[in-house]
């Protein structure tokens, strides 16, 4: 199976001449890690010390944006007050306190062969993510430094504007040596992470590692959707 159809129809929309892809840049949670059923634990202990009533659909569905955002979001809907950044991270950190205490997740299925294709393809590696913990990104080190280094790392604190905005793969292309959008892959899971990798004009391929449908994914403008990260694995080098 090949997806010329996928790519041109990007290229159409866009207004490319071609795709020429020198990188890949990932989200991490639910994309390399099997971590949202544990982000989703400490989403609800965390904001249940702070009076916020957080459910299981609103960890995913607020996937991939910055922690901050999504507590100052929640704060202000449950208890109608705005609060600064400072506060909104002083809550954060207990939500980090919670998640780092449950068991450390494993890597997703089939993303040591998808690294492998692509560090033997010669595209660069990068990955984006909404989060800022410190140990998160010790591990991607641990885990995947072979392929990755860490200033192709976007986290919560490089830009002010998190997913659905596209700042945070802007920052990628930007990272990865000031690439143009047609020279890079998205490879997310969210609702959020797909609109910002598609605001960002990259194409952007969904594997939907959740529990949404895939019609939640297309719908955000998901150029390609996977049902399994194996899957994408498998498929790679029909897709470049």
């Amino acid at each position: 199976m090949t997806y010329k159809n996928n790519i041109d129809l990007y290229l159409e929309k866009h207004g490319f001449e071609a795709l020429c892809p020198k990188a890949v840049l990932f989200d991490m949670d639910g994309v390399l890690y099997d971590s949202m059923p544990h982000h989703a634990i400490a989403w609800q202990r965390a904001m249940e010390v702070f009076g916020i009533k957080m459910t299981i659909d609103d960890a995913y569905a607020t996937e991939g944006a910055r922690g901050v955002d999504t507590i100052r979001m929640m704060v202000k809907r449950q208890q109608g007050r705005d609060i600064d950044e400072a506060e909104a991270q002083r809550m954060y950190d207990e939500k980090t306190r919670q998640f780092h205490a449950l068991p450390e997740t494993r890597i997703m299925p089939g993303i040591p062969e998808l690294m492998e294709k692509i560090h033997n393809d010669g595209l660069t590696i990068g990955v984006v993510t909404g989060s800022g913990q410190r140990p998160l990104i010790n591990r991607l080190m641990k885990d995947f430094g072979e392929y990755l280094t860490e200033d192709h790392i976007v986290t919560a604190y490089d830009v002010k504007h998190g997913k659905p905005n596209p700042d945070p793969y802007l920052m990628g292309l930007q990272k990865c040596g000031n690439l143009k959008p047609y020279e890079a892959f998205v490879v997310e899971n969210a609702p959020l992470g797909v609109k910002a990798g598609v605001a960002a004009q990259i194409f952007t391929i969904a594997v939907n590692t959740g529990p949404l449908p895939n019609k939640v994914l297309m719908d955000c403008g998901a150029d390609l959707i996977f049902e399994k990260m194996p899957d994408l694995a498998g498929a790679w080098h029909s897709i470049i």
